[in-house]
Formats: C-alpha cells, structure tokens, sequence
C-alpha cells in the first residue's frame, strides 16, 4: 500500500471514528429525553393536576390560570419531545428501500386529510404520471404527508383550498393557494421548530418540514421551498 492509500485509509478510520462517537452521543442524548426529562415533566404534571383538583375550588381566577399555563406548557413541552425524539430517530433508522409508485401514494395521502376535513372544500389536482422512486415508502409517506398537511393548513381560509402535485421530470411539486410566508423567512422553513406564522392562527411545533428535509437527505434527494406573502407556497421534492 502506497503513502496516499495509507493516508487515504487513515482518513476513512478517522471518520468512521468520528462517526461512531456521534451516533453514540445522540443514543444518549435519545435516552435522556426519552427517559430523565419525561420523568421530570410528568412529575410537573401529576402534581399541578393534584393542585388543581385538591385546592382548585379555593383559589381565584389568577392562580386557577396559572395553573392552566403550568398544564398546558408542560403538555406542549411532551410534543415537543416528541419531535425530537422522531428527528433523532431518522438519522439512524436503516432504510428498507423499495420502488414506490407516487401517483397512488399522494393520492392515499390526500383522501385521509380531506377525511380528516370533511366540510372543507377542497380541489386536490394530483398528476397521474408521477414517478417511481427507489425509497423507504414509510419514510416517503411520512415526508409527503407533511408536505400536504402543511398545503392543507395554510390554506385554511381560501375556498376552496387548491392542492396541486405535479411532475417536473424526477421533481414532485406541491403547489398551494394558501397564506405562502416572506421569502426573506425562507432560509428558517427546515429549521427544528422553525415557525412562520402565529399558533393562534396555525397549530403546530414547526417539526414537519424539518423531519421532511431530514428524510430526503437519508434518501439522497433534497427539498425546497417558495413563497409568497398571501400568494401561496410551493415545495419541491427532488430525488
């Protein structure tokens, strides 16, 4: 073996090191938010609820919302575990690829939110030559999901709400009629609890496209992300 192969091996060794030593500090890191912090929030739970059951009668109207935020802030504090701990998840879960037809996959997808949103009008315009992917159709699912749940949300207010996914050669693009946001935010979409928009005015903790990027990243592929400020948004999925 010359001195460049050697160096070149030396090079490999090291990041596999490296490598390791991360996966092993994201293990622990897993199990401290999977086990010493829940226990600690349920604790805050359990015991705020025995407050308000016990000596709720008795205390006015503040403290009584105090202990509501107590409640509240701690339910919300659990979601957010949890989209932490599915985040962690995806960078080392293995990958059972396969070849997945999108066309009855988005379709799937589309019938179970609008099951989920029975009165809301809705124009889902899904191309029927989208392509077949090599991919993880759990993982995949999960990605597109996110993606047209988010079309879904924000476009809450437009009647009716107008969902399209189109083909651009191997690109999917999700196209929507809703709130869009400033292109100056745009950088801030993929971010871990990145938001937006108000809770008041969307729910949710700002995890679905981060998970969304995180799974196209194990696959390879990419996303991104237009839009404009009530002009709608549009994401485009590249494998």
């Amino acid at each position: 073996m010359n001195d460049v192969s050697t160096a070149h091996a030396s090079e490999i060794a090291a990041l596999q090191a490296e490598l390791a030593k991360v996966r092993a500090e994201l293990k622990d890191f897993t199990y401290t938010v999977s086990h010493d912090l829940r226990a600690d929030l349920r604790h805050i739970l359990a015991f705020a609820e025995i407050v308000q059951e016990d000596a709720g009668p008795q205390l006015d109207a503040q403290a009584q919302a105090h202990l509501a935020t107590i409640t509240g802030s701690a339910r919300h504090m659990g979601v957010l575990m949890d989209g932490l701990m599915e985040y962690s998840r995806l960078g080392s879960v293995s990958l059972q690829p396969d070849a997945v037809p999108l066309s009855p996959m988005v379709s799937d997808i589309c019938a179970n939110l609008q099951a989920k949103h029975p009165l809301r009008p809705v124009e889902w315009r899904i191309a029927d030559d989208l392509p077949v992917v090599q991919a993880d159709a759990t993982l995949l699912r999960q990605a597109l999901a996110h993606v047209l749940d988010n079309a879904l949300k924000f476009s809450a207010a437009r009647t009716p709400a107008v969902i399209a996914v189109e083909r651009e050669g191997a690109t999917i693009v999700v196209r929507d009629n809703g709130v869009g946001f400033n292109p100056a935010a745009q950088d801030k979409l993929f971010h871990v609890f990145a938001r937006l928009h108000s809770q008041r005015d969307f729910a949710g903790i700002g995890m679905g496209l981060a998970l969304t990027r995180k799974i196209l990243e194990r696959h390879g592929g990419t996303v991104s992300a237009q839009g404009v400020v009530d002009g709608g948004c549009c994401v485009r999925i590249a494998f």
